[in-house]
């Protein structure tokens, strides 16, 4: 998980995606903007959830509704200095430790989601088009030699 400025609790790495990437690509961006990890991402999302935008001018228009998808990304590199480490912490977290961290209910539904998919084996099928790990994160150690995290 990550820290942000001015608040004390943990959220998933997360943002918007460019026009000339897919979701998947947006999301291992900003995995290496705000968390410094790099890895290979699931090809497909452990869901999607609408959430209302902060920037949003009037937050009970419709258009301040938006909708997140959540990946799980297996950590295959760490990197000692990333583009937005003086905003954003890593902390790698428990599964149990991330579900009490987590602020939002949907962050706690991806949690079950991932935890559904690790109990069915079918966690990370390794995309074969995906050269950089390039919106939403969640580190979790895995295992010992391994990790993962939610984007």
């Amino acid at each position: 998980m990550i820290s942000t400025p001015n608040r004390t609790d943990l959220v998933f790495p997360k943002g918007g995606w460019e026009d000339d990437e897919t979701v998947a690509e947006a999301a291992c961006r900003e995995a290496l903007e705000e968390a410094g990890v790099k890895g290979i991402i699931s090809e497909a999302p452990l869901g999607d959830w609408i959430f209302r935008s902060k920037s949003s001018e009037n937050s009970s228009s419709p258009q301040g509704a938006c909708k997140g998808y959540i990946f799980a990304l297996e950590v295959t590199e760490e990197l000692e200095f990333w583009p937005e480490q003086a905003n954003h912490g890593r902390r790698w977290v428990s599964m149990r430790d991330a579900y009490e961290l987590s602020r939002y209910e949907w962050m706690r539904e991806a949690l079950d989601a991932f935890q559904k998919q690790l109990l069915g084996g079918k966690i990370l099928a390794q995309s074969a088009n995906m050269s950089e790990p390039s919106s939403l994160c969640m580190m979790l150690p895995a295992a010992a030699e391994r990790a993962i995290a939610l984007c």
